[in-house]
């Protein structure tokens, strides 16, 4: 699974930033409104992998792909908030949590309808 290797290095890197061992703070100006929308987003395409994923595998490996589309995707929003000015950082410090609150909603939206497009699929046939 190359994309768990992906995840577990975002993940280091996000720890060596919170970390402030590689200090990167203001390498990135981005607006709330943009970093929750990615949120949003990231978290739309992680679940709609996953179920498509889940389809494709089954339920032998579902919690290990579980594991990979829901813990590790928010790496990534956490090495970009790390990325921000130091100031907007210490302003809003519970801006990671929002995004990933925001993120498992918007990855649970297709979870939870996975069952309803597969039902309107054998109605049709």
């Amino acid at each position: 699974m190359a994309i768990l290797g992906a995840f577990s290095g975002a993940w280091a890197l996000a720890v060596l930033l919170g970390l402030g061992i590689l200090p990167a703070a203001g390498a990135l100006s981005l607006d709330l409104y943009g970093f929750y929308s990615f949120a949003a987003a990231l978290g739309w395409v992680a679940g709609n992998v996953y179920v498509a994923r889940l389809r494709r595998h089954g339920r032998t490996a579902r919690k290990r792909l579980l594991f990979a589309y829901f813990l590790g995707p928010p790496s990534l929003l956490y090495v970009i908030r790390s990325l921000a000015p130091r100031a907007a950082q210490q302003a809003a410090p519970f801006v990671p949590i929002y995004a990933f609150c925001v993120f498992g909603i918007f990855f649970l939206v297709p979870v939870t309808l996975r069952h309803v497009g597969m039902q309107e699929t054998r109605a049709s046939d």
